[in-house]
């Protein structure tokens, strides 16, 4: 039972956690999606915020937010008990008897697992998240006008013209994205942690500002890590394509030269320090909460 019981609070630790992302980056999240799909329209990240306030106002900013939650909601509630799973499953490996005791490098490996199967939640979700966010800037290249439509409405639309199999379109990159992402983001996490602790404290008494700061640094050196795939991500979900992730990453590298893979950083490090800093505090808040209540 006590499996079950450590799953549950991890689930519902990412759930919290996801939803305070959410709320917190969400609108440089839309800058960050703009940029690196029209990096032509869109030269720098002031100019992409104020010019998504002046034609689509606060509203604009937080186009997405419904496929957003529901992306970190299942995303991060999957990831966070897949993590404390695979978490004993390398503690097994390693021999170490508890999981508290394990290495960063250890804590890294469990979340490079973990990150495959949320990988699998994230995938749909983020791809209507995404043509949502880019709808505006598709039907100026298409010279028509936007339309006013919700992520449910969409994802009908999805179904109907591509099947189930068009929810999963760059899942590819997703995995190529979230995996070795994973594997930096839970490191640099336990990794700034383990530094923030004094002699004989233990790391889950470091304090809600140092475990905000740990759990940005760990977004940032995620999105640093990851960032290419991400882009490559983006504009296979708004495009549709179904061009392999490489070939897609060759062209753009090729046709807009190397720094194209980064359209989109700026917005992306200024967003996750805050949002993963308070996704770390609501999922390590949560679980103390239900440990106290639980044990």
């Amino acid at each position: 039972m006590q499996h079950y019981k450590d799953a549950f609070i991890d689930l519902m630790g990412g759930t919290m956690g996801g939803a305070a992302s959410v709320f917190v980056g969400q609108p440089l999240d839309t800058v960050k999606v703009k940029m690196q799909t029209f990096p032509d329209q869109y030269r720098g990240m002031a100019g992409c915020f104020l010019d998504t306030l002046k034609h689509q106002g606060i509203r604009g900013l937080y186009a997405g937010t419904t496929p957003a939650l529901a992306a970190n909601i299942a995303e991060n509630s999957v990831l966070f008990a897949c993590y404390g799973v695979c978490q004993k499953g390398v503690a097994y490996a390693v021999g170490t008897k508890r999981i508290e005791d394990l290495s960063p490098l250890s804590n890294a490996t469990a979340g490079f697992f973990a990150a495959f199967f949320s990988s699998l939640t994230l995938c749909p979700t983020e791809l209507v998240k995404c043509r949502l966010q880019a709808m505006r800037e598709v039907a100026l290249l298409e010279k028509r006008e936007p339309e006013r439509i919700g992520p449910w409405k969409l994802t009908q639309r999805i179904l109907k013209t591509d099947g189930p199999a068009g929810m999963f379109r760059g899942l590819t990159s997703t995995f190529a994205r979230e995996m070795p992402g994973y594997f930096f983001f839970f490191g640099g996490y336990e990794a700034s942690r383990a530094l923030f602790t004094r002699p004989g404290q233990s790391k889950d008494d470091i304090g809600p500002v140092k475990t905000m700061i740990c759990g940005g640094i760990a977004g940032v050196v995620l999105w640093v890590a990851i960032f290419p795939a991400d882009v490559v991500k983006s504009r296979i979900q708004v495009a549709g394509s179904t061009e392999p992730m490489v070939k897609v990453m060759l062209g753009v590298a090729r046709n807009e030269g190397l720094l194209a893979l980064y359209n989109g950083l700026g917005p992306t490090v200024l967003r996750t320090f805050p949002a993963t800093g308070a996704l770390f505090l609501a999922y390590e808040g949560t679980k103390k909460l239900l440990h106290s209540l639980l044990d």
